[in-house]
């Protein structure tokens, strides 16, 4: 799984809007913005909203993801 960035505190914020809005369904809506984004081509809009659907599902998981120290 490739780990998503964030570059600011909206990224989290917008993830957890999808959540509260769509639950388990947050990770189609991001996807579904992304490439919405993409076919108007806004590719900072289209990036973005990649990253937070990988937040999401990296969110969805109950366990531990990589190293624990």
């Amino acid at each position: 799984m490739q780990l998503p960035y964030l570059s600011d505190r909206k990224s989290f914020d917008d993830a957890a809007d999808l959540i509260a809005h769509f639950g388990a369904d947050a990770g189609y809506e991001a996807a579904a913005r992304a490439d919405r984004s993409r076919d108007l081509g806004n590719h900072i809009h289209f990036c973005h909203w990649r990253q937070i659907e990988r937040l999401i599902v990296l969110l969805a998981y109950d366990q531990p993801l990589g190293t624990v120290h």
